[in-house]
């Protein structure tokens, strides 16, 4: 019992929590950066795709039949929830694969 006080408080173990603890940092700024990033691709998707959506709605007579207030909404909403997780997809693997390639300065 008193070797395993002994080995939690050795300083490979200090080591090791204090570089999970980092890496756990990276990956929290990481994944706030894709957010980020996605969100703004959506805002960005969602002005895009409204502009022509509502003009066709009220330009083009088979539009302005067909398409009710529902499906101008779910044409909306889809391009900008593709628009959020394509981007922060694409954002959280290339900043992991940048850090991936950054060794820790005490490691």
């Amino acid at each position: 019992m008193a070797q395993r006080n002994v080995a939690a408080n050795s300083s490979l173990e200090k080591t090791s929590l204090a570089y999970l603890d980092q890496r756990m940092a990276m990956a929290k700024r990481c994944s706030h950066q894709g957010v980020m990033a996605g969100a703004k691709a959506a805002v960005v998707a969602t002005i895009a795709t409204a502009i022509p959506t509502l003009a066709s709605v009220r330009m083009l007579p088979w539009a302005r039949a067909n398409l009710n207030h529902t499906a101008q909404a779910l044409i909306i909403s889809t391009v900008a929830g593709a628009a959020y997780f394509i981007v922060a997809d694409k954002t959280v693997l290339a900043t992991a694969r940048k850090n991936s390639f950054n060794r820790p300065s005490n490691a």
